[in-house]
């Protein structure tokens, strides 16, 4: 490898070429600008994915998709839109995938099924996925391993080791003294009072 400066080159260093991965994004804000129905869109931009049968299974179905078909693309409300735009970004072949809060808009339920669509299509194509996410639960759904930071944000921060998930939410909510409970009916997560006598990390 030859590296270049200002005061010449440098031949035969130990610099390595970095190699090229193709990234599929889903942007945060959304602002479609497809004219035509749903339909049209999918067969336009992921042609081959989106009637591939696993696909059609592991991705189409959990995000009905397919009620949104013969809609047209500018009339679809922010939360059918989040939805064909996870659906896009997954249907594009790339190495790796950038996922910028995939949650907006949608409600409670969407979001579980949004994470677990995402999580699933990864695993099983063996992928990369960089998930941006604010919603504290649908982040429990998506992480494998957590990275905790530590400090002043922005003054005097430190990263701690990537820890499981169990052991590094608890660290986190720790340090935020914040405790959640299971509740009883639906064993979702509920946030505790301060001071609350049902202390039970997660």
């Amino acid at each position: 490898a030859v590296v270049s400066t200002q005061s010449g080159h440098y031949a035969g260093s130990c610099v390595e070429e970095l190699p090229r991965l193709n990234v599929s994004y889903k942007p945060q804000e959304i602002s479609p600008k497809f004219q035509g129905t749903v339909r049209q869109m999918l067969h336009d931009k992921i042609r081959n994915a989106y009637v591939y049968p696993q696909f059609v299974t592991d991705v189409i179905k959990p995000l009905q998709i397919e009620k949104l078909y013969d809609q047209q693309v500018q009339n679809l409300s922010g939360g059918e839109i989040q939805r064909v735009a996870i659906c896009l970004c997954l249907g594009k072949p790339a190495d790796v995938y950038l996922i910028d809060e995939p949650s907006a808009h949608l409600d409670s339920e969407q979001r579980l099924h949004a994470a677990k669509v995402i999580k699933r299509y990864i695993l099983h194509a063996k992928k990369t996925a960089f998930v941006v996410e604010h919603d504290f639960i649908m982040g429990t759904y998506l992480a494998d391993r957590v990275v905790v930071f530590e400090g002043e944000p922005s003054v005097d921060t430190k990263a701690c080791t990537p820890q499981t998930l169990l052991s590094g939410m608890n660290k986190f909510l720790e340090s935020l003294e914040i405790t959640f409970r299971r509740d009883p009916t639906n064993f979702r997560p509920r946030v505790n009072k301060m001071e609350s006598l049902k202390v039970c990390w997660l």
